[in-house]
Parts: structure tokens; sequence; C-alpha cells
């Protein structure tokens, strides 16, 4: 057990170590946490989605983001992310005039890790339900062509979705779009089976 004591960071004082550092940590509370390296998987799924989306937003009020443009703030639970990929509808709603933050978002999509899959599905969709306009999560597997789809209902419940045929299609009412499965994992290669 450690006996190194942990220190408190603010979310300012994060800010000024984050804007400065060569790679992305998460911020939770007053702790800063390393982002774990993607695989070439994780890459390519998430920028054919965020690819999907563009083609599709385009000339229209919403706007794609991947995680290496934009941070995403939770001010409910001080916590700062950078999700995989995010729409925005609207006038962007930023944290200060560095415009390098967000604070709300329409959709979220997290392509799953095996180190940070149960904190996708669990504690960090928490955090994203707190943001006020935040009506879509879709949640990618790396490593098997699957998706699981969470839509915000009128009664602030949310309904569950899983998609696993790559012909599927996964239709994201809040923005419009349509992302079919096979499309979103497109050059992905998966490993043989021993």
């Amino acid at each position: 057990m450690s006996t190194k004591p942990v220190t408190y960071l603010t979310h300012e004082q994060y800010l000024e170590i984050e804007r400065k550092a060569e790679y992305p940590s998460e911020y939770i509370d007053g702790e800063m946490f390393a982002m774990s390296g993607g695989s070439p998987n994780h890459a390519r799924i998430a920028l054919n989605t965020a690819m999907k989306l563009t083609e599709q937003l385009r000339g229209r009020p919403c706007e794609a983001f991947g995680a290496d443009l934009l941070r995403l703030h939770i001010a409910k639970y001080n916590v700062s992310t950078y999700p995989d990929v995010l729409v925005t509808c609207g006038p962007k709603q930023l944290l200060d005039a560095r415009r390098d933050t967000l604070t709300d978002a329409t959709v979220i999509i997290e392509v799953l890790s095996p180190s940070t899959k149960n904190y996708d599905r669990s504690e960090k969709f928490r955090f994203y339900r707190s943001l006020p306009s935040f009506s879509e999560y879709l949640l990618l597997a790396q490593d098997e062509v699957s998706a699981e789809h969470h839509a915000r209902q009128p009664d602030n419940s949310w309904l569950f979705r899983e998609f696993t045929k790559p012909a599927g299609e996964i239709e994201l009412k809040s923005i419009g779009c349509h992302l079919q499965l096979q499309s979103l994992y497109e050059r992905v290669e998966f490993e043989a089976e021993a």
C-alpha cells in the first residue's frame, strides 16, 4: 500500500499543465490521469466515425470533433475528458476564451479499449449524462464489429440498443445522422483466433 500523498489540483491548475503537456491527461475531481496510447484499430474506428459524421453534418448547425481537437469539461463532477468523437450543435459552449474546452455535447462516441471499457460504460457515462444537451452515447468495440447505443428518452430514461451485424444501421436521431456499422470498421484488422 502506498503512503505517498496525493496532491489535489484545481481545474485551473490542471488546464495550465495540460495546455503545455505533450500528451493528454484526463482530470477527475482534483487528480490527473495520463491517457493510455491507442491501437491502430482504435484510431481507425474513431477516424472513420468522425469522417462519416462530418460528411452528413456538412452545411448543418452540428459539428463533429475528434479527441485530439477538444477537451470536454463536465462541471457537475469537476471532470475533463477527451471523448474519441463528439458532436456539438448550435453555438459551442466553451469554458473560456482559449476555446479548447467544451462544456456540452449532443452526441459522444467512445471506442472501447480493454483498459477503459468498464469506465466508459459506467462512471464516464454517468458524468456525460449530467450535460444539458447530451442525447446519445455510442460505444464501439475495437476487437469485433459491435456497437452499443444509448439514447435519451423524453422522460430522461435511456434506451439501449446493441448492433452486431455489419449491415446494421445506427440512427442518431438527435443529429439526424445514420451510421452503417461496417463503414465504421473499414480497414480495421481483427486478430485471428488461435
